[in-house]
């Protein structure tokens, strides 16, 4: 975005005029507003905290199309009337759900007030994992409003770890060509990580698509977006991202987040715990429990910052790239071990035909 363009969208976006251009739709003349967060990238998006008579809302301009957002409206709206605590847009004064301003779309919901999912507390991990199949068993017949646009998921895993692992190969070639310090570490660590990735590709060449578990997906369900209030209570925030999804996928990046920490650096344990408690309450498939089991093996991160480094090599900041695989290759044990031990535990308890 261009930077006359930042600062108008600062502009527009600032405290005083949001106040004065939006909240009388909601009849929040008088409130106190603070902005929480401006993103002026080319999803714009902004979050603001606003006050008034002893009550906390939260005003948010989204960054997608009116018909995006309906779908996001009634999905939220489903999950409510299905038994899934999440804060439901207000009525305008026109009872609209929504503010067009300047052709900036508001939304307003009640502020959740709570603590984010503690990755580091057991407990909060078995219950946000029930969550989400609660979350998803509740809306495998979900359909949206009128003039919603359907969003879908369903990327091909398969493809998508094909893709990557032939731009592995790519930067195994580039390494040798350039000799650098970063290719002399990306090489040293290049055979587990390949076979890491050809685990997670002949595994995917086995999934049967046809059987995989289809149902409203949150599309971002981490930590920040799991709030636990102050009676333990569970709420699933910012739907930016939801869409007709496989279930798979949702857990497997629920997952990836917890595991990739360092605190919780692939414990097979964890991993074992929360498939073991979504199961009870949303049953997987086999191929749902290979997508899983695939999307965890791929070293994500390790494609992800060589990909980067060759693509950039001659502009990019070339120490910390090499602080940042450093610091990645370091667990590609614990994620050996992890995917060996994973492995063994789905194929006596769950069948796993590989």
């Amino acid at each position: 975005m261009p930077k006359e363009l930042h600062a108008t969208a600062a502009s527009l976006l600032s405290e005083s005029n949001v106040g004065k251009h939006v909240l009388p739709y909601y009849n929040l003349n008088e409130a106190s507003i603070e902005q929480i967060k401006l993103k002026n990238t080319e999803k714009q998006r902004a979050v603001y905290k606003i006050d008034y008579n002893n009550k906390t809302y939260c005003l948010k301009k989204v960054y997608y199309t009116e018909s995006e957002l309906l779908f996001v409206y009634s999905a939220m709206e489903w999950l409510y009337r299905n038994g899934i605590n999440v804060p439901r847009f207000l009525p305008t004064v026109n009872k609209s759900r929504f503010v067009n301003y300047n052709d900036m779309l508001f939304v307003l919901t009640p502020w959740v007030d709570g603590e984010k999912c503690n990755y580091d507390d057991i407990d909060n991990i078995v219950e946000t994992s029930k969550y989400l199949a609660k979350m998803h068993y509740s809306s495998k017949d979900f359909f949206p409003i009128p003039g919603s646009k359907i969003k879908k998921g369903y990327d091909d895993l398969y493809i998508s770890i094909n893709k990557h692992f032939q731009k592995l190969l790519i930067c195994s070639n580039s390494a040798y060509l350039y000799k650098d310090k970063f290719s002399k570490m990306f090489l040293d660590s290049f055979d587990k990580n390949i076979d890491l990735a050809k685990f997670a590709l002949e595994t995917a060449s086995t999934i049967n698509n046809d059987n995989l578990t289809s149902s409203l997906c949150h599309g971002d369900y981490v930590n920040k977006n799991i709030i636990f209030d102050k009676s333990k209570e569970i709420w699933i925030i910012d739907f930016d991202k939801c869409s007709y999804d496989y279930i798979a996928h949702d857990i497997s990046y629920y997952l990836r987040r917890l595991l990739k920490r360092d605190n919780t650096k692939w414990d097979v344990e964890i991993a074992i715990n929360c498939i073991k408690n979504y199961n009870e309450i949303n049953k997987l498939t086999i191929d749902d429990i290979k997508y899983i089991l695939v999307y965890l093996s791929f070293p994500q991160k390790y494609w992800r910052i060589s990909k980067d480094y060759y693509n950039n090599i001659k502009k990019c900041n070339k120490n910390s790239f090499c602080n940042l695989l450093e610091k990645t290759v370091k667990k590609t044990d614990y994620q050996l071990n992890f995917i060996s031990e994973l492995t063994d535990h789905l194929r006596k308890h769950y069948s796993l035909d590989i």
